[in-house]
């Protein structure tokens, strides 16, 4: 019997939606962490790019539990002295909510070219309504 490696050619995409409304942003970002890298596939192989694309919608309604809102930090540095900028996650989800799953989502993948490729699969959205309708995704049970 033969091991099955998958490669860029027998590697077949399908399309998934995700609500994130009140659910905890983690589990959101696990769950869409998981099916971009391809770990639900029983053709699953850790080096190659087999995921599948996911789409989260309701960004905006995704819960963070705890004090998180208040205490947790979006950091980012300009690479100059004094460069570092601190944004507190209640501000992040006011403003960009489709950033802070995006970066909850980059930080359960890879650091590697298979998690920057992963990542670009991923298409978060705030608001319920989303522009993938012609792919026909596949609602998932977010729960």
């Amino acid at each position: 019997m033969k091991t099955f490696m998958a490669n860029a050619q027998t590697i077949e995409r399908k399309w998934y939606v995700l609500d994130a409304a009140d659910v905890s942003l983690g589990h959101t970002a696990a769950k869409a962490a998981a099916i971009l890298r391809g770990k639900h596939k029983t053709d699953f192989t850790p080096h190659a790019d087999c995921g599948d694309f996911v789409i989260v919608v309701n960004a905006a309604k995704a819960q963070l539990t705890g004090k998180k809102l208040d205490q947790k930090f979006y950091r980012t540095h300009s690479g100059y002295a004094g460069g570092l900028k601190e944004t507190k996650y209640k501000l992040l989800m006011a403003q960009k909510p489709e950033l802070a799953m995006k970066l909850a989502v980059k930080g359960m993948l890879p650091k590697n070219s298979v998690g920057r490729w992963s990542l670009d699969r991923l298409k978060v959205y705030a608001g319920p309504e989303h522009k993938h309708a012609a792919q026909k995704p596949e609602v998932l049970a977010n729960n």
